[in-house]
């Protein structure tokens, strides 16, 4: 058996063709979903990027311990387990920034080899002590200028003056890297290769050719960085930075299809599987919000795409799926597909063993840590938030406290105790440290970031678009206890009840 795995960031589901969008031509992503499975129900688990791919890695649930961080010591990730129970080899090839910085530096370390493309958005790639700020003022919109050190905007537009050609764009590099996998390792076998691109991730900057596509009335400066809020811009602002996010699923679009022109050729397709899907997806003004982190985890946010191509189901192509599946299920997934079996501790289901119904679920769990609570059914979406998201009791559990950029503070650790050992942890006890408004994280993606925190219940048959919250009692009853049912199995802690009001099954 042989795997790819493409992990694109931001991902929109409802843009791409095969899940009926319109507004952005993706033949790739529907030429792949003519020969794949495509899951119509598939949900995030932990959110944001970390958090997702912790859960992607470990086959569980983190965002009820844990914010932005580290896989932990007694987290189960596959591509090790792979390593040492199948003798698998697995490879890592991307642009995404965040496994170099402090809260996810032990995740590209569980590959067997690595290969990181710099350039993206704020890596700290190129060193310009002092750009041509005045400038650089001009070329770029007021909003997404910066001159600070240390701030993801300056340390981009010092980035963009080295990224020129499309051959220079960091998502193009990413994917000939996996090519170039390909081609020196197709003929083997038992292997496993992420191709993973922070593209479509803000910034929204593609090659002229698939921006071109893409006409507005804006005629200012570059602005291809939406804020992440309520929208404020002027119409033709909006529609520029529209237009900008289209290109790049355009360019993602392309570099799809280079790696089916490889399967294609090689007929892959006869003995490598072959998975495509995101993290999360981003909201371009739907709701009135742009982007995540501080809104409510609506559909554009929460439902993602998934298609899988499986070759020990060749008669599987074209297919559409609606049980509920959720990022989670890839570890198992993966484990799986090489004929090993989920470890204990792995929450995630195969895909197989969900498509044949040999397991259903009856719901998903999904969240930020420290905000919402989020139940999906596959009819309703139910969103409980505690009372007061600033004064609610809540403590991370960790053994790696660090956040994105910087260890947990010496404020933060000051009332920190030893607690534990809990269920998934493997007989190791760990620290349980209470959340405070001065931690990085609590006004960047944590409690002090969410600009909505009204408890809601939709039914996406009657309402899609989830623009009018359901008064419902009974439904909501119901998917209260579905949610106190799935963060029981989860181990979730006593106040993660207590703070939404829900009593432990």
């Amino acid at each position: 058996m042989k795997a790819v795995l493409v992990l694109f960031d931001s991902l929109n589901r409802h843009m791409l063709g095969c899940y009926g969008g319109t507004r952005v031509p993706t033949p790739n992503f529907d030429r792949l979903a003519a020969r794949a499975v495509r899951f119509d129900k598939h949900h995030v688990g932990s959110l944001p990027c970390m958090p997702a791919r912790r859960d992607l890695l470990s086959g569980r649930l983190s965002f009820l311990h844990r914010s932005w961080g580290p896989l932990e010591p007694f987290d189960d990730a596959f591509p090790e387990i792979l390593a040492k129970q199948a003798g698998t080899y697995s490879h890592l090839v991307t642009d995404h920034f965040h496994y170099w910085e402090d809260g996810g530096a032990t995740y590209h370390t569980r590959y067997d080899s690595h290969e990181f493309i710099r350039g993206q958005e704020g890596d700290p790639w190129k060193a310009m002590v002092q750009p041509h700020w005045e400038r650089l003022r001009e070329m770029y919109h007021g909003r997404q200028f910066s001159t600070a050190r240390r701030d993801y905007r300056a340390q981009n537009i010092v980035n963009r003056e080295f990224i020129r050609d499309e051959k220079d764009f960091p998502s193009v590099q990413c994917m000939q890297g996996g090519l170039e996998f390909l081609a020196r390792n197709a003929t083997a076998d038992n292997w496993f290769l992420q191709i993973e691109t922070f593209d479509p991730h803000e910034p929204f900057t593609a090659p002229a050719r698939f921006r071109e596509r893409f006409v507005t009335d804006y005629r200012g400066p570059v602005l291809d960085w939406p804020r992440y809020g309520r929208v404020d811009e002027l119409p033709e602002e909006c529609e520029e930075l529209r237009a900008n996010y289209y290109a790049v699923l355009a360019l993602c679009d392309h570099l799809l299809g280079q790696l089916l022109d490889v399967f294609d050729a090689q007929d892959l397709w006869k003995d490598t599987a072959l998975v495509v899907t995101t993290d999360h997806g981003f909201l371009l003004g739907e709701h009135d919000f742009w982007a995540k982190n501080r809104m409510n985890l609506y559909e554009e946010v929460a439902h993602i795409p998934l298609l899988l191509h499986d070759p020990r189901r060749p008669a599987a192509t074209g297919e559409s799926c609606a049980v509920l599946t959720q990022t989670m299920d890839l570890a198992a997934t993966f484990l799986d597909l090489f004929g090993v079996a989920p470890t204990p501790m792995m929450e995630g289901i195969p895909l197989r063993a969900l498509l044949d119904g040999e397991a259903r679920r009856e719901a998903v769990l999904f969240g930020y840590f420290g905000g919402a609570v989020n139940v999906a059914d596959g009819r309703y979406t139910y969103h409980r938030f505690p009372p007061d998201l600033r004064r609610q009791e809540i403590h991370q559990y960790t053994v790696m406290p660090t956040h994105i950029w910087s260890p947990f503070s010496v404020e933060e650790l000051a009332d920190a105790r030893l607690a534990g050992p809990l269920p998934f942890t493997k007989g190791a006890k760990v620290l349980q440290v209470p959340v405070i408004e001065t931690s990085p994280f609590f006004n960047n993606y944590g409690p002090g970031a969410l600009l909505e925190d009204e408890t809601r219940l939709y039914d996406l048959v009657a309402d899609p678009g989830q623009l009018a919250p359901l008064a419902d009692a009974t439904t909501e009853a119901r998917l209260a206890t579905l949610m106190a049912k799935l963060m029981a199995a989860n181990h979730a802690p006593p106040e993660a009840f207590a703070r939404l009001g829900l009593a432990p099954p």
